[in-house]
C-alpha cells in the first residue's frame, strides 16, 4: 500500500535508470519493448493498442492505479505470473512510493 506522496524527482531517476530502456511516456510515442504508459492509471493491463501482450497479461484484468502498481512493481513476475517483463522489481518501498507520484504526473 503507499505511503503517501513520493518524491517525483527521485521517482524520474528511477525511471531513467530503470524503464526508460523499455518504456516511452508521452502520448502517441511508440511502444518499445514495453507498452507506451501514457494513460497508464485507470487502464487495464494487456490493453496498449498495437502491444503484444502475454495472455497473462490480458487475462489478469487489473486495474492499473496506485495500488495496484505499487505491488506490481515490487515483484512483476509474482503479480502477473507469465509476463514477459523481464524487471525484476522495486524492493524497496519508497522507490516504488517515488516512481508511482513520477508517473502520475508524466503519464495523466
Amino acid at each position: 500500500m503507499l505511503t503517501g506522496i513520493g518524491d517525483a524527482g527521485k521517482g524520474a531517476g528511477i525511471f531513467k535508470t530503470r524503464c526508460a530502456q523499455c518504456h516511452t511516456l508521452g502520448k502517441g510515442e511508440p511502444n518499445k519493448v514495453g507498452p507506451n504508459l501514457h494513460g497508464l492509471f485507470g487502464r487495464q493491463s494487456g490493453q496498449v493498442e498495437g502491444f503484444s501482450y502475454t495472455a497473462a497479461n490480458v487475462n489478469k484484468g487489473v486495474h492499473w492505479d496506485n495500488d495496484t502498481l505499487f505491488e506490481y512493481l515490487e515483484n512483476p513476475k509474482k503479480y502477473i505470473p507469465g509476463t514477459k517483463m523481464a524487471f525484476a522489481g522495486l524492493k524497496k518501498a519508497k522507490d516504488r512510493n517515488d516512481l508511482i507520484t513520477y508517473l502520475e504526473k508524466e503519464v495523466s
